[in-house]
């Protein structure tokens, strides 16, 4: 998942918005720090050498390999094929399936399979298999993957051994960048019937360049080349398998140690560069930096319990700190500052004019309080209103959504929001109570700071579907439900245009702006930099997952 709250199972001038948005993706979505950005280190010429190592360090160790949160798609996307994949404009290119085509009521989806291709248990890469994998995702298999298409996807089946046919209730024009992300990577079904849910979780057989190798625990896992691999995706850098025997991922979550090890020579490539070091790092290694479609990083704030049901309260909030400074001053200036609490500024269909609908203006912060019956302070310079403070919980997960930098933004905006008369309780938590659900429900917070990686603004329907009891929505963290903004995104998922489509999105992202039901910080990124001798790592275009099929080693 692309989210915070993992759960494995379980306008006006809107065209014109959405349109420079739709310019400006290319440029924000995936930016190499290399040659043309005149800052990194350009590759190292030397002869190529086959074989070897790969030594890769990590930031999260996530519970598994194959799961609905970004992290594991991460790792997954080393050992199994999707569909289809996403180039850096936003193309969709051929993978798993060949060719494709849509009905002209836009309900049933036709995918052309790869011939020849097997899973490394040995089975059969066909229709069936494709078809039981949309089945085990939509029970239960991935809740991520059923966030995307629970609400659209029908029925599928094998027509023939290499043709698929996927029904669809309503038109969903997302499906095709929906389905080049990591969580809708292909497992063997002979594997998800015959083995257990752990074992698939922790080594998923799928058709890709790697298997999963030996995994210890808060060090590092294993990945092994697959030596008949012959399915890599059109914009893979080559066909065939990888070039590299394996991959050593590690989990190092100190960043001075992470790059440290890059520096020193024990790692070949980390992931996360430290802002800190980011520029030292630009002229020795390779750096590579991904601004992530979807959601940002951004406060949800929690509209039926607390201060923040009032939406002049939560309006005050998002005037009282100047967020870009804050932002710029824990990331160094490295990590864009996103004002945009619903969809992050790579994403198609991007509303660039909410960016600035609350700048930093404590004058306006302290007359929407006013008028919101704030008016009294206590001894502290906290307001109060019928004896209570106005107080703010916000968790957040530390070291599993939050980086340390990530924290200090939360600390600089804490202490920015206290003249207005806002106390803000910064609650870190624990990945496996955040992952789990214990703050999960109003009554668990006044807001949440967490993202959603993805490659269309479709998310919005994941994050702002209607939270009822007969349909629970855990995504929506804000706990918002909105009938008229909800349908307003479901026309754009169902639009037969790119253009209608992001005029709906830019509508819905507007009105959701006008009740500051989400205050934006900063784009969710992933940075990777690798040694002068490691050559074509790459960054892929739907989430900014690392692939090391195409890396070499120089000499």
């Amino acid at each position: 998942m692309g989210r915070s709250d993992l759960r494995t199972n379980g306008g006006k001038g809107a065209g014109r918005r959405a349109a420079s948005a739709a310019a400006l993706l290319g440029v924000l979505a995936l930016t190499a720090c290399g040659s043309g950005s005149g800052g990194s280190a350009g590759a190292a010429a030397g002869e190529k050498v086959d074989g070897g190592t790969i030594r890769y360090a990590h930031l999260q160790e996530p519970p598994c390999i194959y799961g609905g949160w970004v992290q594991q798609a991460y790792l997954s996307r080393q050992v199994l094929d999707s569909l289809v994949s996403q180039t850096e404009d936003g193309s969709i290119v051929p993978w798993l399936a060949e060719e494709w085509s849509v009905s002209e009521d836009q309900l049933t989806w036709t995918f052309k399979l790869k011939e020849g291709v097997k899973f490394t248990d040995g089975t059969p890469v066909d229709a069936q298999a494709v078809s039981d994998n949309f089945e085990y995702w939509t029970g239960g298999g991935n809740g991520t993957v059923q966030a995307y298409i629970q609400e659209y996807y029908e029925s599928s089946k094998a027509v023939d051994a290499s043709t698929l046919e996927v029904k669809l209730s309503a038109p969903y024009s997302p499906l095709l960048s929906a389905l080049s992300q990591g969580y809708f990577g292909i497992q063997s079904a002979a594997a998800l019937k015959e083995r257990t849910e752990q074992q698939n979780c922790e080594a998923p057989i799928g058709s890709g360049p790697f298997t999963v190798g030996d995994w210890k625990r808060g060090e590092s896992v294993t990945f092994q080349q697959n030596p008949d691999y012959n399915s890599a995706p059109q914009n893979a850098k080559h066909q065939g398998p990888a070039y590299v025997d394996s991959v050593v991922w590690s989990f190092v979550q100190d960043n001075t140690s992470r790059f440290g090890s890059l520096a020193s020579g024990e790692s070949d490539a980390i992931g996360e560069v430290p802002t800190v070091d980011f520029e030292t790092a630009k002229p020795q290694f390779q750096v590579q930096q991904y601004i992530t479609p979807g959601r940002p990083v951004t406060l949800s704030l929690n509209t039926v319990e607390g201060p923040f049901t009032d939406t002049k309260v939560r309006q005050a909030f998002a005037y009282s700190a100047d967020r870009k400074a804050v932002v710029d001053s824990a990331f160094l200036g490295v990590v864009p500052f996103e004002p945009n609490g619903t969809v992050s500024q790579s994403t198609p269909g991007y509303n660039a004019e909410i960016a600035g609908e609350y700048p930093f203006d404590q004058a306006k912060a302290n007359a929407l309080l006013d008028e919101a019956g704030w008016t009294e302070r206590n001894a502290d310079g906290i307001r109060t209103k019928d004896g209570q403070e106005l107080a703010i919980d916000i968790v957040f997960g530390l070291n599993s959504i939050v980086t340390t930098e990530g924290a200090t933004a939360l600390q600089n905006l804490q202490e920015q929001v206290k003249p207005v008369g806002f106390k803000v309780n910064l609650l870190p938590v624990t990945q496996a109570d955040l992952f789990g659900g214990a703050y999960s429900t109003p009554d668990s917070y006044d807001a949440q700071l967490g993202y959603w990686t993805s490659p269309t603004a479709g998310i919005l329907y994941i994050n702002f579907r209607q939270n009822t009891a007969k349909n629970p929505n855990y995504a929506n963290t804000a706990f918002y439900n909105n009938a008229e903004i909800e349908d307003l995104i479901l026309k754009a998922n169902s639009a037969p245009s790119t253009e209608e489509a992001n005029t709906f999105y830019a509508q819905a992202q507007q009105r959701l702006s006008d009740e500051a039901v989400a205050v934006g910080l900063y784009t969710q990124t992933s940075t990777v930099a690798t040694s002068q001798n490691l050559q074509d790592v790459w960054l892929e275009a739907s989430q900014g997952e690392p692939v090391f099929h195409d890396a070499y080693f120089t000499e």
